[in-house]
C-alpha cells in the first residue's frame, strides 16, 4: 500500500466511525476553551470537565479572573495537578488579553503563543476548534498513531506535525486532529493496546510495530 492510499484509508475509517465529531473539552466562547485547553497540560478531559465549571461559576471572563488572586485560582484548580504554573498562566494571560485584546482571545497562533503557559499545542487547538482555522494539534495520541501507522518517523511532536500538514488535505486537518485522538482513545491507546481491534493500525501499521505487538502476545 502506497503513502497516499494508507492516507486515503485512514480519512475514510475516520469519516465512517466518527461522522459526528465531538469536542473534548467543555466550553462556551474561545477565552474558556483557552482555559480549559490550558488546563488540560498533562492531566485528562475528564479531570478537567470537572474542575472548569467550579471555575468559571466564579470567572467565566478574564474581566473576572483577574479580580480573583493566583492562590484562589489554584486552590480551585488543584486537582486537574501542576496548578501553581497554570493558576499564575490563566491569571497572566487574562491580565494580557485586558490590556492587549479589549479582553478577546487573538486569533492568531504567534499571538497565543506569547500568551503565558500557552505553548503551539495549546494555540493550534484554540485557533482550530474556537475559530475554524486550519491547524493540527498534536497530542500524545496523534503522535503515537501517526508512528504506528508509517506515516511519521516518530522522532518528536514537532515532526509529526510536519508530517500531518504534509499528507492530509488542510481542509480535514481540525476534524482529523480530534478524530485521530478518539481513535487512539478507543481502539489505540499506549497501554492494553489490542492489535485485533485496530483496524487501521492492522491494515496500514509499520511492520516493526505489528511486529512487536505479535511477539509481546507470545
Amino acid at each position: 500500500m502506497t503513502k497516499a492510499e494508507k492516507v486515503s484509508f485512514v480519512i475514510d475509517t475516520l469519516k465512517r466511525l466518527y461522522p459526528q465529531i465531538p469536542i473534548p473539552l467543555d466550553h462556551k466562547d474561545p477565552y474558556t476553551l483557552l482555559i480549559a485547553v490550558l488546563m488540560s497540560a498533562q492531566s485528562t478531559d475528564v479531570k478537567v470537565n470537572q474542575i472548569t465549571p467550579l471555575l468559571f461559576e466564579v470567572a467565566d471572563n478574564p474581566y473576572e479572573m483577574v479580580k480573583l488572586t493566583v492562590e484562589e485560582i489554584r486552590e480551585i484548580i488543584k486537582p486537574v495537578g501542576l496548578s501553581p504554573m497554570k493558576a499564575k498562566g490563566i491569571h497572566g494571560l487574562s491580565h494580557i488579553l485586558i490590556d492587549k485584546y479589549n479582553g478577546r482571545v487573538p486569533e492568531s497562533i504567534e499571538e497565543l503563543e506569547q500568551l503565558p503557559a500557552v505553548g503551539h499545542k495549546t494555540a493550534s487547538v484554540v485557533v482550530a476548534q474556537a475559530f475554524n482555522i486550519p491547524a493540527f494539534p498534536v497530542d500524545t495520541h496523534i503522535h503515537r498513531l501517526m508512528y504506528r501507522w508509517g506515516l511519521t518517523t516518530g522522532k518528536n511532536v514537532v515532526q509529526t506535525e510536519k508530517d500531518a500538514k504534509r499528507l492530509f488535505p488542510e481542509y480535514l486537518w481540525n476534524d482529523l486532529h480530534l478524530q485521530i485522538i478518539w481513535y487512539g482513545r478507543q481502539y489505540s491507546p499506549a497501554r492494553g493496546w489490542d492489535l485485533e481491534k485496530d483496524i487501521i493500525t492492522a491494515t496500514i501499521g509499520r511492520k516493526k510495530v505489528i511486529e512487536e505487538w505479535n511477539k509481546g502476545r507470545k
